[in-house]
Parts: C-alpha cells; sequence; structure tokens
C-alpha cells in the first residue's frame, strides 16, 4: 500500500484504540510508527518506491507474512474441513505414482480406467442421476480454496525476498570487488542459477507460466464468480478480495520478475564500461573548455565573438494545440471464417520495389571521385533512374541524411526517365525539382 493510505487507515486504527483504552496510549502519530516498523532494527515492513511512483510504498516482509499465519492458525475456527484436504492428498499421490510410472502399458491402462470411469459418470447423468455435492462439502472446499490462495501470495513474498537478498550481495560485491571481473561474474550468475534452477524456481516459472495464458484466468475468473454465487458459499460472507485473488496472484509474481529485472540491470551496468569511459571523456573535454575560458579571460576576442539567432521567445498559444481525439476500440468478432475459393490475382505480391540504397551512395561517391560537386540531374545522366519517381525520392533523401548537398531554388531541373503509363504503354515521364548540388 502507498504510504499515504497506510497511515490514514493506521491513523483510524490509534484513533479507536485511544477511544478504548485512554488518549495516552500511542502517543506517536501512524507515519512515525511505519517508519519505525521499516527500520532496520525491525524490518516488520519494507519501505521502497515503484518506478512509476515518487512516493513510497510499504510491504510487509515474508518475516512477517510467516509471523501472521501462524496467528491465525491461533483462532479458533467454526468450521473445521478435513474432506477436502484429504481429497487432494489422495489427487497429489495419484499425480506422483502416475507421472513417474515409464511403462507404456501401466499408463495407457491408467488412461483407460480414467476414460471408462467418465463414460460411466456421463451414462448417469443422461439418464438423471446427477450428483451434487452438499453444502457441507462446497464449504469445506470453498476454505480450502482461500486457505491455499492466501498460501500462495506468501510464498511469492518469500521468493521476492529471496531475489532481493541476492540483488543486494551483487550491489555489495560490486561495489567493493577488486579482483578480475570474469570471476566475479561466474560466482553471482552461478547463484542467480541456483536460485533459478533450484526446486523454488523451477516451480514458480512453471506457475507463472501457467497463470500467464489468458485463457487460464479467463477460465479462472468464470470460474469464481459461479462459486461465489452459490448460496453455501455466500452464508460464509467470503473477502470481497478472494473475487480478484488470480489478479493478486499476477501482482505478486510481477513484483518478483521486477526483482530479477533489477539484478539483471545491475550486472548489465556493471559490464557497461563503455559509458564510463565516455562520461570521463566527456568531463576531460568541459575541463579543457573551463582552462581555455580562464587563459582567455583577460584578453576577450574583439569584435563579435558569437551570433545566436532566433533570441526572441516561442510563443505556442492554448488553442493552438490540437484537440485530444479518443483512439476507436476495435470490436471483433468471434467469428469462423469461411474459406474463400474464388481466384486471387497474385502478382500484386510480387511486383512490389525496393530501393537500393546502397548502390545509389556508390553512383553519388563514384561521381564524387573526379569532381568536386555534381548536380542530381547530371547524376541521373550517369546512373539512368531504374525505378522512376521512388529512385529520385531516395536521391533527394540521401542528398540531405548522407552526404552534404546545397539546393539552389531559383534554378530548376528536368529529370526524365521511362516509364509505362496507366494502359501500360512506355512513355517517358518527366519531373521539375530544384537544382540539388551535392557536394565532396
Amino acid at each position: 500500500m502507498s504510504q499515504a493510505d497506510l497511515a490514514e487507515a493506521l491513523e483510524d486504527e490509534l484513533f479507536a484504540l485511544r477511544e478504548q483504552l485512554g488518549s495516552d496510549k500511542f502517543p506517536k502519530s501512524g507515519l512515525e510508527y511505519l517508519n519505525d516498523w521499516a527500520a532496520p532494527g525491525h524490518g516488520w515492513l519494507r519501505k521502497f518506491y515503484r518506478q512509476d511512483s515518487d512516493e513510497p510504498y510499504f510491504d510487509p516482509t515474508a518475516s512477517t507474512e510467516k509471523a501472521i499465519v501462524w496467528l491465525t492458525t491461533l483462532a479458533e475456527r467454526s468450521f473445521v474441513g478435513t474432506e477436502s484436504r484429504l481429497l487432494t492428498l489422495f489427487e497429489l499421490l495419484k499425480q506422483m505414482a502416475e507421472g513417474s510410472e515409464t511403462d507404456p502399458q501401466t499408463r495407457i491402462a491408467e488412461l483407460q480406467k480414467r476414460r471408462d470411469e467418465i463414460d460411466t459418470e456421463i451414462s448417469r447423468v443422461l439418464s438423471g442421476d446427477i450428483p451434487i455435492l452438499d453444502d457441507t462439502a462446497i464449504r469445506d472446499r470453498f476454505l480450502q480454496f482461500v486457505q491455499l490462495g492466501r498460501d500462495l501470495l506468501t510464498d511469492f513474498r518469500e521468493a521476492e525476498s529471496n531475489f532481493r537478498k541476492l540483488d543486494r550481495r551483487v550491489r555489495e560485491r560490486i561495489a567493493l570487488w577488486e579482483g578480475s571481473k570474469g570471476t566475479l561474474l561466474e560466482e553471482i550468475l552461478g547463484e542467480r542459477d541456483a536460485i533459478a534452477d533450484s526446486d523454488e524456481g523451477k516451480s514458480f516459472r512453471a506457475f507463472w507460466d501457467f497463470l500467464m495464458s489468458s485463457r487460464r484466468q479467463g477460465e479462472l475468473t468464470d470460474l469464481l464468480e459461479r462459486v461465489l454465487k452459490l448460496p453455501a458459499v455466500s452464508e460464509l460472507k467470503p473477502d470481497a478480495r478472494i473475487r480478484r485473488v488470480h489478479y493478486d496472484w499476477l501482482d505478486a509474481g510481477e513484483h518478483t520478475q521486477r526483482t530479477v529485472a533489477e539484478l539483471s540491470k545491475q550486472l548489465r551496468r556493471f559490464l557497461d564500461d563503455q559509458a564510463w569511459l565516455e562520461n570521463r571523456r566527456i568531463m576531460d573535454i568541459l575541463h579543457g573548455i573551463e582552462v581555455k575560458a580562464l587563459a582567455l579571460r583577460e584578453s576577450p576576442p574583439v569584435g563579435n565573438a558569437m551570433t545566436i539567432f532566433s533570441i526572441a521567445a516561442d510563443i505556442e498559444l492554448p488553442m493552438e494545440r490540437p484537440l485530444y481525439t479518443p483512439t476507436t476500440k476495435p470490436h471483433i468478432l468471434d467469428i469462423a471464417l469461411e474459406p474463400d475459393n474464388s481466384a486471387v490475382d497474385t502478382t500484386a505480391l510480387f511486383s512490389q520495389v525496393v530501393i537500393d540504397k546502397a548502390l545509389l551512395v556508390t553512383n553519388v561517391r563514384q561521381a564524387l571521385q573526379s569532381r568536386s560537386q555534381v548536380t542530381l540531374a547530371e547524376l541521373c545522366d550517369m546512373y539512368p533512374l531504374q525505378h522512376g519517381l521512388a529512385e529520385l525520392i531516395a536521391y533527394l533523401h540521401l542528398s540531405s541524411d548522407v552526404f552534404k548537398s546545397a539546393v539552389v531554388d531559383s534554378m530548376n531541373d528536368v529529370i526524365s526517365w521511362r516509364g509505362e503509363s496507366v494502359n501500360g504503354e512506355a512513355c517517358v515521364k518527366r519531373a521539375h525539382v530544384p537544382r540539388v548540388i551535392f557536394v565532396r
């Protein structure tokens, strides 16, 4: 939570406690308590800044999360479900036993057995015998889902804490390292791979890939909506956040991915010596300018040393700014496309013209080898245009981006080339352009 929202919520809680216990209790403000809890001596909260915000944020540490989970187990529960956990354990054992079986015949026998059970259940439903879970079984499974959902968020926070500790150790090593770069990289990458290749890292990647599927997200949303509408679940008055628990998983996973990205950024910064060299070169240039300026301080140059153009302010009136135009959201229909068996002319796919700019650059350089300047018209006479107007525009583009050139607006040149008319007949086309002069 952001510092403002969390401090406001804590102030409300402190106000209620002072009303019950006395006004002399809890003398500090909510923000002071938050800073105390986030201090290194306590470490109950983590105070940090997000990339897109300059406001501090607070997050419970992994140890605090474990303590809170332990405290919740001390509370007396009105309903203790065991059936759903037993079914979960049984299903896990089945997955481990079947997933580790290497005999094809045994795997096929298990699949056929499962298929027979499904066929039997389909037959029962078709005959009108539809097995339905009672309210007790629904509440049991829902509470188990809530508990597992919260455990997942705790696991994400612990994984993020592990990567953050690794990032802190990397920063410390980079700051104090005096040996070879290869040795440091070998140690850091080895530690990074050890976390990523561990059981925890592999499980996190598998879960993240599963959750990033848009189809899975939509399926989770639909299932949650259906389950929360059941009367047995509504009687439990579940927390409203359960409705978006899968989005909380995504948010927590994104925090973990961002921590890994920060680790990669530190390694990239350590390897980028070129930036340091460029910064040092810039500082040397600035130092040289300062030395020369001090040397010329007593003997300034005579006359105008510098001319500044357009010293007037650029005024931009508010009504000259274009109005905001909202983007049109496309409406995509889920319609199966029918195959079109009509004949399609594919010649347009092969009639595209691609201008070889490298060849044009070579033509200009060859023309400038024997002279100091050449006009665009002379260049087109030496190397006739093969692709017409597109090639002419490419020459004009090169005159402003690649070569030094001058444009004489008072003189026009006529550049011609052979082409085809609308009817496909051969003809000569001409373009009147200001004189463009390429200079060596």
